[in-house]
């Protein structure tokens, strides 16, 4: 399982911290599962956040870098990407993880990645912090971005 070996998450105080948390609209189960798991550890952690949908995965890393450059400490990028029968998957998964990356590299600020690439859509729910869900990549992923802000913070002082 993806999950063993994860580090412990929360335990850290974001206050003062500025999250937005970025989500596409997207097989709204999974993606709202994620959303809560990002908002529930944002909580536990004192973090100020904004949760803002966008229409789909591809569009999570102009909105994210935009939240970045606009004052944000951090981004969260949530979506949920299903494979179907065309090449559509492999390109919409390349594009949001190589625009993620690249929108963290290009303002020095953490993207946590919370976007599912799934062969079908139980991983999803699998993954998405729900009852009876194995994992919750959504509070996996505010958890790196929190943390990556803080150390990011520190190494400035």
């Amino acid at each position: 399982m993806a999950g063993e070996g994860a580090p412990q998450q929360g335990g850290v105080d974001a206050t003062g911290l500025k999250v937005v948390v970025v989500a596409g609209t997207w097989h709204d189960e999974i993606t709202d599962g994620l959303i809560a798991g990002a908002e529930r550890l944002l909580d536990e952690v004192n973090a100020d956040y904004r949760v803002v949908r966008v229409a789909g995965s591809f569009e999570l890393p102009v909105v994210a870098k935009a939240a970045l450059e606009y004052g944000a400490d951090a981004a969260v990028a949530l979506g949920v990407i299903i494979r179907g029968g065309t090449p559509h998957f492999e390109f919409v998964s390349n594009a949001a993880t190589d625009g993620l990356t690249r929108v963290a590299l290009d303002t020095g600020k953490p993207v946590g990645f919370g976007v599912l690439t799934l062969d079908d859509e139980q991983q999803g729910i699998d993954r998405a912090g729900l009852p009876g869900s194995k994992e919750d990549k959504g509070a996996e992923a505010a958890d790196a971005a929190v943390r990556t802000a803080l150390t990011l913070r520190d190494l400035r002082r």
